[in-house]
């Protein structure tokens, strides 16, 4: 890709409805949160796009929101793993540096019995978490320095910093309510000495938390040490923004070397932000995040009204007149599930260049008819430079 990417002066937008992507709700009308939301921008959109369904990593495969999101910008999901605690420590601009381990904590409810009953103690306040952060700090661990910084609502992120400390450990986060708090483990026999002395940090959090409501415990996943990540505008000579208001996806625009611009707080912030920066930069990533924890809050209605929300801001982008648009999600995350999933996710790409497929409506159901049929994710940044008129011939 490198050797083919030429500038131009054209403009490219991506905007992902996190968790896009859903299912039917059982015994209901049979039609998925998208179709089931009244979309008449997105769907007049879509008449003059190609469109098909994308598969983040892989059949079958469940991704999380770091790596279906590296897909999305050409970079191979598999090829480059990034630990969660990575993204959240850039998302809220939290040194990192080269020998330390970030984590991404959840602040979770567990009863009695240690049994965790909600993973994100009601998606609590971020004032709340910042004053459970200061509570935390008092954690003191044997030649370890231990660093914490409020992300949003329930989660935070904490940074290890210490020798010979190692990412090669598992999470303690079940995944699931009605499950205990899991001990963490090592997977390589010097990460030995990291899991002790975060079992220890998680057992010195449960007394510290005991008496707090609803949070009276936290939950660690995704640990990780700094990545080292090719950057975008190497990759792609593109000078690109991102545009976000939870900041874990900030961080992955971060890590590829995308500049966050800062200032949002909701949709409306974000095209505001989009509007006034349109001409410096070439490239945007326009994250929208309600139709994500809709999904996995099981809310069904909730997730329509989000995707409707969206739809309304779509004149507003193309009144900009960009060269290119993508509109997907990272991945899907079904009401039915209250989770990520591996279903693969609708996608439409509109430019002056595609032949648009005859579709009517931006749908999970109508996707699966376009000419690009279901495809990987790392084969929309080409899709879209080439659009863009961004790539040059392949031999001779």
């Amino acid at each position: 890709m490198p050797g083919l990417v030429t500038e131009s002066e054209t403009k490219i937008v991506f905007l992902i409805a996190d968790g896009l992507g859903g299912l039917p709700q059982n015994g209901k009308s049979g039609k998925t949160e998208l179709e089931s939301a009244r979309t008449p921008n997105l769907d007049a959109l879509v008449k003059g796009s190609i469109c098909g369904l994308i598969e983040p990593v892989g059949p079958g495969i469940t991704p999380g929101s770091g790596p279906a999101h590296l897909a999305l910008f050409g970079y191979d999901p598999i090829r480059y793993q990034i630990g969660r605690g990575a993204l959240s420590a850039a998302g809220v601009g939290f040194y990192q540096g080269r020998g330390d381990i970030a984590a991404r904590i959840n602040f979770a409810t567990i009863d009695n019995d240690g049994k965790v009953i909600d993973r994100r103690a009601g998606r609590l306040p971020t004032e709340k978490t910042k004053e459970l952060c200061s509570i935390l700090e008092r954690i003191k661990l044997p030649g370890v320095e231990v660093l914490l910084r409020a992300e949003k609502e329930h989660r935070a992120v904490v940074i290890f910093r210490g020798d010979g400390l190692s990412d090669k450990i598992t999470d303690s986060d079940p995944q699931k309510e009605g499950l205990p708090i899991l001990e963490v483990k090592a997977i390589q026999p010097e990460s030995i000495k990291t899991a002790s002395l975060v079992n220890k940090f998680i057992q010195e959090s449960l007394l510290l938390l005991k008496s707090q409501t609803p949070a009276n415990a936290l939950l660690l996943r995704g640990f990780a040490n700094y990545p080292d990540l090719p950057k975008i505008d190497k990759l792609y000579k593109l000078k690109a923004a991102a545009i976000a208001s939870y900041p874990m996806y900030k961080g992955i625009a971060r890590l590829i070397g995308m500049k966050a611009l800062d200032g949002c707080e909701n949709i409306e912030d974000e095209f505001k932000i989009l509007k006034e920066n349109f001409k410096d930069y070439d490239f945007f990533f326009v994250h929208f995040k309600k139709t994500d924890s809709a999904g996995e809050d099981g809310d069904f209605d909730r997730k329509v009204r989000a995707i409707e929300e969206l739809d309304g801001y779509i004149p507003q982008l193309m009144d900009l007149k960009p060269d290119v648009v993508v509109v997907t999600g990272d991945h899907s995350t079904p009401s039915v599930l209250k989770s990520h999933s591996w279903h693969p996710v609708p996608f439409l790409l509109y430019s002056r260049y595609c032949r648009p497929d005859d579709i009517s409506t931006f749908s999970e159901s109508a996707c699966r008819k376009g000419s690009l049929g279901t495809f990987p994710a790392v084969n929309i940044m080409p899709l879209a430079l080439a659009n863009g008129l961004r790539l040059k011939k392949f031999g001779a």
